[in-house]
């Protein structure tokens, strides 16, 4: 059979683009599963203190550092009540994902501060903020109802947050920053609000915020607002930006920045130290050298001249004038000594005289 002549050209042409709409079905595909949620898996589901298991997980961002903690009073649907504080958290593990945004880690079995239910919570712990709950139980370790669950999202932010005080002078030596987070909720529900507790969260930098509890006592009705204040402290000598968040439930309401002067004070204190140490130092290394250097015979014998006492410096008398009695003088000063200054004659010498001496 005769071949046309445009048959051999129209063939390849038909290959290339099945092959062009093949690839376009696959790109989609391949960019879900970069997108695919955080997910963890674990080899066992339930063990006691002192065991272990091992924690593997996908979908999460491609070399990220995660943080695996059990906690206590924790599901997947409430996550962590009351945050890092009801988790094991001196027998945690990091673990960074690889390239594919996977991870394998061993995980030794701890009890939590507090009851079960528990889980095994991965969070990241820098970038996005990003967490998978997997639910464990620990054998042997108490077991309780978990707290009524509060309405959430009934409250909402109306007005902006700030951060209200001032440093004092221990914070300029290094005491911890302290503020006050004061901000204006409003009660979207038709129930009235009782004592919420809210989670105050501090981030530094890349660092993922660690979140504490704080609780505002009052009540906010249906349709009203209320101007809430909730403290907010820094470990001691923290200094630089943060970010400042503001967490009722699972929904963050506000965030506010704060930049945190360096406690100048710490480093004027370690400058005087430096200054003040070596010199006290050197004056005694010169004070101990002066006293065990050798010294020659002279120097020595004024150095004590010197160091003796006020009684022993006194000047020396002035030495007593040769005055002589009438028989010790010699003949030539009692010749030459004038009438009215020479001695009159001694009983001896005036018998020298009558006897013609």
């Amino acid at each position: 059979m005769r071949q046309h002549p445009g048959s051999a050209s129209r063939v390849p042409a038909t290959l290339l683009l099945l092959l062009a709409v093949l690839l376009g079905l696959a790109a989609p595909a391949a960019r879900a599963a970069d997108g695919d949620a955080p997910s963890v898996t674990l080899s066992k589901k339930e063990a006691g203190k002192g065991g272990e298991i091992t924690v593997k997980g996908g979908g999460w961002r491609s070399e990220a550092l995660l943080m695996l903690l059990i906690c206590g009073r924790s599901t997947p649907e409430r996550g962590v009540i009351g945050g890092t504080n009801s988790c094991a958290n001196a027998d945690g593990r990091a673990v960074t994902t690889d390239k594919k945004g996977s991870f394998s880690k061993k995980l030794p079995v701890a009890e939590p501060p507090e009851p079960c239910p528990c889980v095994v919570h991965v969070a990241t712990v820098t970038g996005e903020q990003a967490l998978f709950d997997a639910v464990f139980t620990v054998a042997g370790h108490p077991k309780a109802p978990l707290p009524p669950p509060a309405d959430e999202g009934r409250l909402a932010v109306l007005a902006t947050p700030r951060l209200e005080g001032e440093s004092s002078l221990l914070t300029w030596f290094g005491a911890p920053p302290a503020r006050q987070l004061v901000v204006t909720v409003g009660n979207m529900g038709s129930a009235p609000v009782e004592d919420p507790v809210f989670e105050i969260g501090t981030a530094h930098g890349v660092y993922a915020p660690q979140w504490e509890e704080r609780q505002w006592r009052g009540t906010v009705a249906p349709g009203s607002k209320a101007r809430i204040k909730l403290p907010v402290e820094l470990s001691a000598g923290a200094h630089g930006d943060y970010q400042v968040s503001l967490r009722y439930g699972t929904k963050v309401l506000a965030e506010q920045p704060w930049g945190v002067s360096r406690p100048w004070g710490v480093t004027l204190f370690w400058v005087l130290l430096c200054l003040v140490v070596p010199a006290a130092v050197f004056r005694i290394g010169m004070a101990v050298v002066d006293k065990v250097r050798p010294r020659p015979a002279g120097l020595v014998a004024r150095h004590a001249h010197r160091t003796r006492t006020p009684a022993a410096q006194a000047p020396p008398a002035p030495a007593a004038l040769p005055w002589f009695t009438q028989d010790s003088a010699p003949p030539d000063i009692r010749r030459s000594a004038p009438p009215e200054n020479r001695p009159p004659p001694t009983t001896k010498g005036q018998a020298w005289t009558r006897n013609g001496g």
